[in-house]
């Protein structure tokens, strides 16, 4: 009986160390879920601001250009100037003959306000 009483002595206190590693092993894996949820939560705030950083400048681009007209404007007037290049190119020899022919074709006339003293 006495081997019987030391044999259940053992087991009750194989049995106490086993629910303390198991309720151990428990804290240890809350603890674990707390951290994780932590790190998770870490993450996610992180994501949210890189997201709402690229909307900022994704609406800062979107409002500079409806808002920039004076892009518009330069690239309009780089167009006129280009179009008045074209056409100065195109036109130069005719507008050069034609002042040349004007300064070589000479006719000399008496002035209608000369007087001839006699």
């Amino acid at each position: 009986m006495a081997s019987q009483s030391q044999g259940i002595q053992q087991l009750l206190q194989a049995e106490k160390r086993a629910a303390e590693k198991v309720a151990d092993a428990r804290k240890r894996k809350a603890r674990r879920l707390k951290q994780a949820k932590e790190e998770a939560q870490m993450e996610v705030e992180q994501y949210r601001r890189e997201r709402e950083q690229e909307f900022q400048s994704k609406q800062q681009a979107a409002m500079g250009s409806q808002g920039n007209l004076s892009a518009e404007v330069e690239q309009a007037t780089r167009r006129q100037v280009q179009g008045m290049q074209t056409s100065q190119q195109r036109n130069r020899e005719r507008v050069l003959a034609q002042l040349l022919g004007m300064v070589f074709d000479v006719r000399p006339q008496v002035h209608p306000n000369y007087r001839i003293a006699a």
